[in-house]
Order: C-alpha cells, then sequence, then structure tokens
C-alpha cells in the first residue's frame, strides 16, 4: 500500500537526503551557541539537569530529564540549506502527539538583534526511524540567515550535526537579551506535550516573543515538588521562575504540603526574584482542579499577606476561555498548539509587567 506521500508532495517525508557537497558540523563546538541544555558541550547525551540531582529527585525526573524539551541551538550561515542529522538512543511515538513534535526539530529565522524570530520549517522525522534521522531545509532566499533551531520535546538526543552547502559561511547566532533565563517547572504541559512541534511549547513561544532565553524543566507525570528538585531549582541563576507542576500532584493534600514549601525555597535563595505561580489550564473546570486551584491561590494570598511583592498569579481557568476553548487540547488535558498559544500569550503579558531591565539578573 502507497504512503500518503505518494498522493502528496507536501506530505512526503525523505528518510535520507540529496545533499552531495554538504558538509557537517558537531554543535557541540563553536561557533554554535547551545541554550536550555545543561552543561551540553560535555557528556554522552544532552540533558536539562545534572544527571546525579535528576537521579537524587525521582526515578521519573531521572528518566526524563534527557528529554530535550527547551534544548536550542543558535548560529548564522549564508548556505542555501541547513541539513541536520540526529543521533537519538530510542525513539518512542505517542498516540496523541506527532513525531514532529516529540521528536522533531523546528528552524526559526532570526532577526540579527534578536528582536525578532520567526518560524520557517520543520525537520520532520520520518515514519519508522529508531535510532536518528537526517533532514533537509532549503532557504526561499539567498543571503546570511541567522537561525534558532529546537529540540525536540519528547525525545533523548545523543548527538546533533548541522550540514551546509561547502565553502558557505557559519557564524554566530543572534543574540538573546543581556539576563539570565527564564525557569519553567511543572507538568507535561510545560514539558510540552502535546504540542506539533517544538517550537510550538508555550515556555518557546514566550521566549521569542520577549527574545529570553528560558530552561525548561517540565517533568511529564513526575513534577512532584519534591525538596531535591525545589533546592536545584533555588540555585539557578534566573530572571523569574514559573511554577505550574498541579496537575502532577496526586492529590490535594499532596499539593498543599509542597507548593507553598517550594516557592519557600525559592525565595530564601532568591529575596528578589519574579515569581510566577499558574494553575493548571482546564476548560473543563472539575471539582479537583477548583481544590488544587485554591492550593495555588492559597500560596500566592499567604505571601502577599506577608508583605511579598514579586509574586504573580496567572489563573488557569481563564486561561482557555473565550471563542473554540473547547477546541485547545488534543484530549481534554494536554494543550495542541492553539492551547499553548492562549498560555503563551497570557504568560508573556505577566512577565512583561514583572520583568523590568533593572530588575533582571545578568547572565
Amino acid at each position: 500500500m502507497h504512503g500518503i506521500g505518494s498522493l502528496d508532495k507536501n506530505l512526503l517525508v525523505c528518510a535520507t537526503v540529496n545533499a552531495p557537497d554538504c558538509r557537517l558540523f558537531d554543535v557541540r563546538k563553536p561557533p554554535f551557541a547551545l541554550y536550555g541544555l545543561y552543561e551540553p558541550q560535555s557528556g554522552p547525551v544532552f540533558r536539562r539537569m545534572p544527571e546525579d540531582v535528576a537521579k537524587r529527585v525521582s526515578q521519573g525526573v531521572y528518566r526524563l530529564h534527557g528529554h530535550t524539551a527547551g534544548g536550542r541551538i543558535r548560529f548564522s550561515t549564508n548556505s542555501p540549506y541547513i541539513v541536520l542529522k540526529c543521533v537519538m538512543p530510542c525513539v518512542h511515538p505517542m498516540p496523541h502527539m506527532p513525531l514532529s513534535g516529540s521528536a522533531g526539530f523546528d528552524l526559526y529565522i532570526d532577526a540579527p538583534d534578536g528582536t525578532e524570530s520567526l518560524y520557517h520549517r520543520t525537520f520532520v522525522p520520518p515514519i519508522g526511524m529508531t535510532d536518528g534521522y537526517e533532514s533537509k531545509i532549503e532557504f526561499c532566499e539567498s543571503g546570511t540567515h541567522y537561525v534558532t533551531i529546537n529540540f525536540p520535546l519528547y525525545n533523548a538526543v545523543t548527538d546533533v550535526y548541522i550540514g551546509i552547502k561547502e565553502g558557505a559561511t557559519l557564524g554566530a547566532g543572534a543574540p538573546y537579551r543581556d539576563c539570565a533565563p527564564v525557569v519553567y517547572y511543572g507538568s507535561s504541559i510545560t514539558q510540552g506535550g502535546c504540542a506539533s512541534r517544538p517550537g510550538n511549547a508555550y515556555p518557546a513561544m514566550v521566549g521569542r516573543t520577549l527574545n529570553l532565553d528560558h530552561v525548561n524543566l517540565g517533568f511529564s507525570g513526575n513534577a512532584r515538588g519534591e525538596d531535591e528538585m525545589a533546592h536545584y531549582i533555588a540555585s539557578l541563576r534566573m530572571s523569574a521562575f514559573v511554577m505550574d507542576y498541579d496537575h502532577n500532584a496526586p492529590t490535594a493534600e499532596h499539593l498543599r504540603a509542597t507548593h507553598a514549601k517550594m516557592f519557600a525555597t525559592v525565595r530564601a535563595a532568591q529575596p528578589e526574584l519574579p515569581i510566577l505561580l499558574m494553575s493548571r489550564p482546564d476548560h473543563a473546570r472539575s471539582e479537583q482542579s477548583a481544590e488544587y486551584r485554591r492550593v495555588v491561590l492559597d500560596t500566592f494570598r499567604d505571601a502577599r499577606a506577608r508583605g511579598e511583592r514579586n509574586i504573580c498569579f496567572l489563573d488557569g481557568e481563564s486561561l482557555f476561555r473565550g471563542p473554540f476553548e473547547d477546541a485547545c487540547t488534543v484530549d481534554g488535558t494536554h494543550p495542541n498548539d492553539l492551547g499553548f498559544a492562549q498560555m503563551a500569550k497570557a504568560v508573556t503579558a505577566v512577565l512583561k509587567r514583572i520583568l523590568r531591565d533593572g530588575k533582571m539578573q545578568k547572565r
């Protein structure tokens, strides 16, 4: 039986690329700049946090800390095309998330000063691939392009190589604002499930809009507000902390026992840090959601009553409201691209308000 690619060439995904004049470069070496990953120049795989810390947090976090959500590559080139070659230890297809999001890389063209970043194309994995793939993207216009490539949301990656035409230039990418990254901690929603491609996870959307670096510490099903995780986050250099993990709390009692405690741990280490507390986006507005929302709101209200000013609350119940709110998820829980866009719009508005240049920590 022929695949859909035989009927519609726009849906054809090739398993190999045709670029005989291509030269490959390892992204762990200059002039490539890597963001959103922990010490990416070293180690056998790309990670989001130290391996030993992840192992102490939980077995689930240890298994997921090698998923590359939030990882980015930045560089510039005048090559008419870019080839991406990635090596992956394994691939786990999911029924409710396309491979283009879980295992794909997507490419954005940036303004040279970093003030704008627009989607161009996606390096789409072929069906049936098990340990990596090669993919090629061509540019519509000639000249030097400043490029951001986002790593997969739900896959481990061992190596990435970028190929450009032999003799083409290769240089530094566009800069982010000269400040520490925004750190996000939360559930599968924070990690990016179930975006159609990596750049559509809400932390990535916010980062592009504000030209801010970010670190995605979303751990699908395994963000439980553990003490070890709280202390690790408290140690990070960051411009703001977005705390969004109530979906993974097994009970309201567990959330009440950990939520205010995690906030207090981070606040004790960084007294002036802007912190955004979010409750789950939930168009169904179940009683459980309402109970969890009360816990998050209590953390916020108690902090404000103690005189806290660098703290905000974003009501998850409001995120999907309006036209097409019932079209914002793939399964009633995980946002699709529309849902993530709604979340990004709301988070961007809050961060614009609380992040002022004079307050942001330098890198």
